[in-house]
Protein backbone atom coordinates (compact mmCIF):
# COMPACT_ATOMS: atom_id res chain seq x y z
CA UNK A 1 0.00 0.00 0.00
CA UNK A 2 3.07 2.38 0.67
CA UNK A 3 4.67 1.48 -2.45
CA UNK A 4 1.13 2.54 -4.66
CA UNK A 5 0.60 6.44 -2.36
CA UNK A 6 4.41 7.23 -3.44
CA UNK A 7 4.00 6.19 -7.05
CA UNK A 8 0.87 8.25 -6.84
CA UNK A 9 2.12 11.25 -4.96
CA UNK A 10 5.02 11.19 -7.39
CA UNK A 11 3.23 10.47 -10.78
CA UNK A 12 1.05 13.46 -9.53
CA UNK A 13 4.31 16.29 -9.07
CA UNK A 14 5.25 14.66 -12.65
CA UNK A 15 1.65 16.51 -14.11
CA UNK A 16 1.71 19.18 -11.84
CA UNK A 17 1.20 23.19 -13.25
CA UNK A 18 4.61 24.73 -13.70
CA UNK A 19 3.93 28.39 -12.05
CA UNK A 20 5.27 31.68 -14.01
CA UNK A 21 5.81 33.55 -10.88
CA UNK A 22 7.91 31.11 -8.97
CA UNK A 23 9.71 28.47 -11.56
CA UNK A 24 13.01 28.12 -12.20
CA UNK A 25 15.02 28.03 -15.73
CA UNK A 26 14.86 24.58 -15.64
CA UNK A 27 11.09 24.05 -14.34
CA UNK A 28 9.89 26.41 -17.33
CA UNK A 29 12.34 24.40 -19.80
CA UNK A 30 10.25 20.98 -18.55
CA UNK A 31 7.21 21.99 -20.45
CA UNK A 32 7.41 21.13 -23.89
CA UNK A 33 8.28 24.35 -26.08
CA UNK A 34 10.19 26.33 -23.99
CA UNK A 35 13.73 26.23 -24.14
CA UNK A 36 17.08 28.20 -22.76
CA UNK A 37 15.75 31.36 -24.59
CA UNK A 38 12.20 31.04 -23.88
CA UNK A 39 12.80 30.23 -20.21
CA UNK A 40 14.97 33.48 -19.89
CA UNK A 41 12.69 35.44 -21.53
CA UNK A 42 9.63 34.77 -18.83
CA UNK A 43 11.61 35.11 -16.33
CA UNK A 44 13.08 38.75 -17.12
CA UNK A 45 9.19 39.45 -17.98
CA UNK A 46 8.37 38.53 -14.49
CA UNK A 47 11.01 40.18 -12.91
CA UNK A 48 9.64 43.91 -14.68
CA UNK A 49 5.96 42.89 -13.75
CA UNK A 50 4.72 39.50 -12.20
CA UNK A 51 2.42 37.32 -14.11
CA UNK A 52 -1.54 38.11 -13.19
CA UNK A 53 -2.38 35.41 -16.16
CA UNK A 54 -0.88 32.36 -18.16
CA UNK A 55 -2.59 34.37 -21.52
CA UNK A 56 -0.01 36.96 -20.56
CA UNK A 57 2.61 34.65 -22.08
CA UNK A 58 1.10 35.67 -25.62
CA UNK A 59 3.21 38.91 -24.59
CA UNK A 60 6.73 37.63 -24.72
CA UNK A 61 8.05 37.69 -28.19
CA UNK A 62 7.69 34.26 -30.38
CA UNK A 63 5.10 33.05 -27.92
CA UNK A 64 1.70 34.55 -29.88
CA UNK A 65 -2.01 33.76 -29.18
CA UNK A 66 -2.14 30.11 -30.83
CA UNK A 67 0.76 28.90 -28.51
CA UNK A 68 -0.25 30.58 -25.21
CA UNK A 69 -3.29 28.41 -25.74
CA UNK A 70 -1.41 24.87 -26.37
CA UNK A 71 0.73 25.98 -23.20
CA UNK A 72 -1.86 26.96 -20.99
CA UNK A 73 -2.60 23.68 -19.24
CA UNK A 74 0.74 23.29 -18.37
CA UNK A 75 1.11 27.19 -16.57
CA UNK A 76 -0.42 27.93 -13.27
CA UNK A 77 0.51 31.67 -11.68
CA UNK A 78 0.85 31.57 -8.40
CA UNK A 79 1.61 35.00 -6.16
CA UNK A 80 4.25 37.11 -6.98
CA UNK A 81 7.65 36.51 -4.69
CA UNK A 82 8.50 39.07 -2.50
CA UNK A 83 11.61 42.04 -3.75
Amino acid sequence: MKLFLTTLLCTASLFAAVDLNNATAKELQSVKGIGTKKAAQIIAYREKKCFQSVEELANIKGIGQKTTKKLEPFFEVGPCPKR
